[in-house]
């Protein structure tokens, strides 16, 4: 069932949001060569322990996980599409690494990401993050009073596929978030514009490309059940912001 927010209930997730925002800014500056993921899922932790607010994705379990979620942060670096493990793995110069963090303050929830390159960046990743970051922009800007679901995912994907036809994991794209961090609709990575829910103002939702370099589409997941990789070997980047639709168009709730 789909949710429509309130103004009072919007105002809220944007504190929310605000916290993800405050976090993720934070890993950012902490990331650096020889600091392991797990220390950086502490930065994190710590950020919503300071705000009051709690993480939607430490001990979350979905039908499809062997194992709770352990961590705040998703980390997933290089080949990691999604849903890393923050582990004890230490970053290196020029990896490119991809986190993703929520947040529940209040009983509402924020959901964002980000993507960036540790040390010296390749051109070929800039390029991949900023394409990326596009496909998100163009996203947001669909989510309009009128437009429906099918209409993001077309905007999302004429991005990824454009110039260089990035790939896009089947299956894997954004949702719906309020009360519980996964609320309907699912929000596709492609589609056909006209089609699917309608947007109307007080729907929130989790809007998230995730591109790979290599072009591919399929994906492997690692023994922990949990981390998603490109089954060519080739980098990805996953960005993410939590979006209202409005009377007066996209509000981003997960910005500072």
């Amino acid at each position: 069932m789909v949710e429509l927010k309130s103004d009072t209930a919007l105002a809220a997730m944007r504190e929310a949001g605000r916290v993800v925002a405050n976090a993720l800014a934070a890993v950012q500056r902490e990331a650096a060569a020889g600091v392991s993921l797990l220390e950086l899922d502490e930065v994190a932790h710590g950020v919503l322990k300071a705000a009051g607010a709690t993480s939607p994705f430490l001990g979350y379990r979905p039908s499809f996980a062997p194992v709770p979620f352990p961590g705040v942060i998703c980390a997933s670096v290089n080949d990691a599409v999604v849903h890393g493990i923050p582990g004890a793995y230490r970053l290196r110069d020029g990896d490119l690494v991809s986190i993703d963090c929520g947040a529940v303050l209040d009983g509402w929830c924020g959901d964002s990401a980000v993507s960036f390159t540790v040390g010296t960046a390749r051109p070929e990743d800039t390029a991949l993050i900023a394409a990326t970051r596009r496909a998100l922009e163009a996203g947001i800007a669909a989510a309009v009073v009128g437009n429906r679901i099918g209409d993001i995912a077309h905007a999302i994907g004429k991005v990824g596929r454009a110039g260089r036809r990035y790939g896009m994991i089947d299956g894997f794209g954004g949702h719906g978030i309020g009360r519980r961090m996964h609320e309907d609709p699912h929000v596709p990575n492609e589609g056909r514009p006209g089609r699917g829910y309608p947007l109307r103002p007080g729907l929130v939702l989790a809007i998230e490309p995730m591109l790979t370099a290599g072009g591919r589409d399929d994906h492997d997941t690692d023994p922990d059940g949990w981390t998603l990789r490109t089954t060519d070997g080739s980098r990805a980047a996953h960005v993410e912001h939590t979006v209202a639709v409005t009377e007066d168009g996209p509000r981003i709730l997960t910005l500072p």
